[in-house]
């Protein structure tokens, strides 16, 4: 199977647990594993670190006239905010980027996180809802900035990785056995959910 969104490859599992050759069955895993480690961090941190191929339409409320919390958008490309005024499911008045409205935080490509604000800063306010339709229509590209997973994510996903590949052969999460009885694995996830607890979402519009 190929990996879909991981946040390691094959190759750099493979140098991280010292690998140099595998086989068919045992790559497999590998992926399985990667994949599965990357989707466990993307809940845990309430978010992804992968970005959109192509910009797609969510629907939002509005919360003021001039802030609009949206899900974590990774680039620019491809964006486009407009309004429902008449409530009926048509979002027909489109904004313009750097006239009409910004994307906050104004530090996020420097700092190389997601925009997660859409903030009104020309004459134009968010309309009052009229009923309970969305009044904003949000295309972009979702996801992580750029689409590139900060270093302690891909370590994370290394971590986590390995452990569900060495779990495999573990049954019960027992290594092996000595003379004082047997040998654990440790608790699964305490690390990477440490890592990761610094990138939580905890406000998702």
């Amino acid at each position: 199977m190929a990996i879909t969104n991981g946040y390691t490859t094959l190759a750099a599992f493979q140098a991280y647990a010292n690998m140099a050759t595998i086989t068919a069955d045992e790559t497999t895993t590998i992926e399985q594993a990667i994949e599965a480690a990357s989707r466990t961090i993307d809940r845990i941190a309430n978010r992804r670190f992968y970005i959109d191929a192509a910009a797609t339409a969510r629907l939002y409320r509005t919360t003021d006239f001039y802030t609009l919390y949206v899900d974590d958008i990774g680039s620019s490309s491809g964006l486009q905010v407009a309004f429902d005024q008449s409530g009926n499911g048509t979002y027909t008045d489109v904004l313009t980027l750097n006239t009409d409205y910004i994307l906050d935080p104004v530090t996020a490509p420097q700092k190389e996180r997601p925009f997660t604000q859409v903030t009104l800063v020309g004459s134009t306010t968010f309309p009052l809802p009229i009923n309970r339709r969305p009044q904003v229509q949000v295309t972009a590209k979702y996801g992580w900035y750029n689409g590139t997973p900060p270093d302690d994510v891909v370590e994370a996903c290394l971590i986590l990785s390995a452990d569900y590949v060495k779990r495999a052969s573990s049954v019960g999460g027992v290594l092996g056995l000595s003379e004082l009885g047997a040998i654990r694995m440790s608790p699964l996830g305490r690390d990477i959910s440490a890592i990761v607890r610094a990138y939580r979402r905890e406000v998702v519009a």
